[in-house]
């Protein structure tokens, strides 16, 4: 596990036990950078999507807070009951089935602010200084895609598809799957494909999203 996914899972676990109940003080960033081996730009970026989540507070010259609403937070984050269910083969199994089943759809509905979402998602990716930052925009592009659609029933499967991408069991097979090279290949796949659909070309899309999910499920489970 990357020292940053450390960082974020024993924050969570201290929450998730209540350890850290509402308004407890947090270390400060110099402390937690010492005791986690990151930087402290790395420490912040961890806290700053904490705080987005509404888990933490900070207050500028005080220090970082535990929420007051930290538990209703928590059980929002929580994937939904049938995500936690799922395992990794089962999700690409169905991704496999979906995602390039979207194609046709995707080109005839994808707007220009559609295209421009899916182009932000790859350049966050590639400028990802972390794994676990990484595998947030991987799975945000591929919702982005989805969400060009423009069907909200499909929205919905796919954002219950990104929960169970946020289980640990699919984290921890990402992680032992990962490198730097795999990495590089998912990243020009990712741009390969956008580029097909904003080429409005169905046929080489559909067999360039089957080619990434193929690869991707070859290298975290093995066929």
């Amino acid at each position: 596990m990357d020292a940053a996914a450390n960082l974020r899972d024993t924050i969570l676990e201290k929450l998730h036990t209540r350890a850290w109940r509402a308004g407890h003080r947090i270390p400060t960033e110099r402390a937690l950078s010492e005791e986690f081996g990151l930087s402290r730009s790395t420490v912040r970026r961890v806290l700053l999507d904490f705080k987005r989540k509404r888990l933490i507070t900070q207050t500028v010259g005080s220090g970082t807070y535990v929420a007051e609403q930290v538990q209703q937070a928590l059980t929002d984050l929580a994937p939904p009951p049938a995500a936690a269910s799922v395992s990794p083969a089962e999700l690409m199994s169905a991704r496999l089935v979906l995602e390039p089943a979207l194609i046709e759809m995707v080109i005839g509905n994808a707007t220009a602010a559609d295209f421009l979402r899916m182009d932000e998602c790859n350049q966050r990716a590639e400028v990802a200084t972390t794994l676990e930052e990484f595998e947030k925009w991987d799975a945000a592009l591929h919702e982005a895609i989805a969400e060009a659609a423009h069907n909200g029933f499909i929205t919905g499967v796919f954002k219950l598809m990104n929960a169970v991408r946020s289980n640990s069991e699919w984290g921890v097979l990402k992680r032992r799957s990962a490198t730097p090279a795999r990495r590089v290949e998912y990243q020009q796949e990712h741009r390969a494909l956008v580029a097909a659909l904003r080429d409005r070309d169905a046929e080489r899309a559909r067999a360039l999203c089957l080619a990434h999910l193929v690869h991707v499920r070859t290298n975290m489970l093995g066929f």
